[in-house]
């Protein structure tokens, strides 16, 4: 045990290192009185410090080495005498073998018991090297090719349907393996592949002799799976509305419902929607995995959704206004929701009542009160914004304008001095104007109450793992509205498609937006009911960044491809 005495501390590692300012490790410090053990954890929470920088920093601490296991795949023959759920549980994973001494990848160097209990049940001697926890579980999801490996993860992963009683509290219900039928585990396995494939939907429909079943992952529906047999049709949909309480007579109508499921340790919420189509029953699932959607509401940014610095910056200004309207327009999916959600994370201080309306919520955000529209009993938007103003809320966020009496009690709630956030269905920036005035929405109260209106659509980012540059051909070039000459030599990158994409070339998504600050000449000039192309124009001088130079910007920061841009925005002519 000599070793460790000599060992600096990680709050020393931590400054000496330049990870953090010696203050704030002090004030952690202070903060924890002084339990030093609990440092890194606590450091991480307040987002102080990433899981790959405290990594590196137990690797320099223990002076091992670190390894971020990019792309780091677990060698097959290594799960003949290791189990996946000793990896799992730990977590570690096996990277090589030399002269008897197995190297494994860990995240908590200073768990000795644990590791010399490993010695034991792998009965050999242990080199460590350092990595991240969720870098190591990545590498472990990415390995699970072997067949013991999914047998194994197949037996831990019975899923479980979750039921509420009268009370609301959780009343599992499991469907023992014995006497599952074939519709059950295909269910089952169906739900288990979308998730594991990040799927927002499935789509299951009813052809000529086969049923397809295609996930939607990043906004593009990817088939799932080789076409079943139709006969399997019946059962699946059946199994799926007995799960979500819909009549399994009816097969005329169309009917909605919903069933939660207990997956890998962590509850998901699974929306049905079920279409009588002419081969049998088309159904979509919507997939909300609220856990790691709070999860990612809580780290939750307007800077990590991918918007280009200026309209940021212009965005964050607009949200911290005292009062007035802030509009974000897209069609549907374009995640108009997120930004929204975003936006009030960062406002979400303790001195500002935030109240939503949305329909339906979709995530909880802590510190803000989230209502419900329920059509069923009355309760709609325009009803629920009347009822929030007598909440005394200094920040309201309406989920969506659909009819002008909703839009009528916003304006005047932006007018009276509530900083009010909502969206619109329009293309564009201008064209949310003509969508008011549609409703029939005095256009000179809206104006005076509109702060700014935010344009936005998602893109497809390139896979990290197989982006390569490759040479664009003319004709798409000038198809994409560019000059060839000007950007004959520019490298232009595509995805190849690896096994981390599932062969699409994309992984995630991110907004391109347009924004448009809504100065006062800018006002002045729709109320004379100037051309809308005199507007635009006028609003480009003043610095507005179009939908489409900011996804351009994209491309050429090799985030994205011309193909993927072109799919989601109009070249511009002119």
């Amino acid at each position: 045990m000599g070793r460790s005495l000599a060992r600096p501390s990680l709050a020393d590692v931590l400054v000496g290192q330049g990870f953090l300012p010696k203050q704030a490790v002090e004030d952690a410090l202070r903060r924890l009185n002084g339990v030093a053990a609990a440092l890194g954890p606590a450091l991480m929470g307040e987002g102080l410090l990433s899981e790959e920088q405290l990594a590196r920093a137990l690797a320099a601490q223990y002076g091992l080495p670190y390894d971020p296991l990019t792309d780091f795949r677990v060698d097959p023959h290594y799960y003949e005498t290791i189990s996946v759920k000793l990896m799992q549980r730990y977590p570690f994973v096996p990277i090589a073998e030399r002269a008897g001494v197995l190297t494994i990848a860990i995240s908590d160097p200073h768990n000795l018991l644990g590791l010399d209990e490993l010695e034991l049940l792998i009965g050999k001697p242990l080199d460590r090297v350092v990595s991240s926890k969720s870098a190591i579980l990545a590498a472990l999801e990415r390995s699970e090719g072997s067949s013991q490996a999914l047998r194994e993860l197949e037996a831990e992963y019975r899923s479980v349907l979750v039921k509420e009683d009268e009370r609301g509290e959780e009343v599992l219900t499991v469907d023992h393996a014995e006497d599952q039928s074939p519709a059950v585990k295909l269910l089952d396995s169906i739900l288990l592949s979308a998730m594991q494939r990040r799927a927002s939907d499935i789509h299951v429909e009813a052809a000529d002799r086969a049923t397809k079943v295609k996930f939607r992952v990043d906004g593009i529906l990817i088939p799932a799976m080789e076409p079943l047999d139709i006969r399997l049709h019946a059962p699946l949909v059946s199994r799926l509305k007995v799960m979500s309480e819909l009549d399994i007579a009816e097969r005329r109508v169309p009917q909605d419902g919903s069933f939660r499921m207990r997956l890998d340790r962590k509850t998901v919420d699974f929306r049905v929607s079920i279409l009588p189509s002419v081969f049998g029953e088309s159904v979509v699932i919507r997939i909300l995995d609220r856990e790691s959607i709070t999860a990612g509401v809580s780290a939750l940014r307007l800077d990590r959704l991918g918007f280009n610095p200026e309209d940021l910056k212009r965005f964050r200004r607009a949200i911290t206004r005292p009062y007035g309207m802030v509009l974000v327009t897209g069609p549907t999916g374009s995640g108009k929701t997120t930004t929204l959600y975003a936006a009030i994370s960062e406002m979400n201080t303790l001195e500002d009542k935030l109240i939503t309306i949305e329909d339906p919520v979709e995530y909880q955000l802590s510190g803000v009160v989230q209502i419900p529209v329920n059509e069923k009993k009355g309760l709609t938007f325009a009803r629920g914004l009347r009822s929030i103003l007598r909440h005394d809320p200094d920040k309201i966020m309406v989920g969506e304008i659909r009819d002008a009496e909703t839009a009528q009690i916003a304006i005047q709630s932006a007018l009276t001095g509530h900083l009010v956030l909502t969206t619109v269905h329009a293309n564009n920036v201008f064209d949310v104007i003509g969508r008011f005035a549609s409703m029939g929405i005095d256009s000179y109260n809206f104006l005076a109450a509109l702060n700014c209106v935010l344009a936005q659509r998602l893109v497809r980012i390139l896979c990290p793992s197989c982006r390569t540059p490759m040479k664009v051909d003319q004709a798409l070039i000038e198809e994409s509205g560019l000059d060839y000459e000007q950007y004959r030599d520019t490298p232009f990158y595509e995805g190849a498609g690896c096994q981390h994409c599932m062969g699409t070339g994309y992984r995630g998504r991110k907004c391109i937006t347009e924004f448009l600050d809504l100065t006062d000449e800018i006002k002045e000039m729709i109320l004379a009911e100037r051309p809308l192309s005199e507007i635009r124009y006028r609003a480009v001088t003043d610095g507005m960044i179009t939908l489409r130079q900011s996804a351009l910007k994209k491309v050429l920061g090799g985030e994205t491809s011309l193909r993927e841009i072109n799919r989601v925005t109009f070249s511009e002519e002119g």
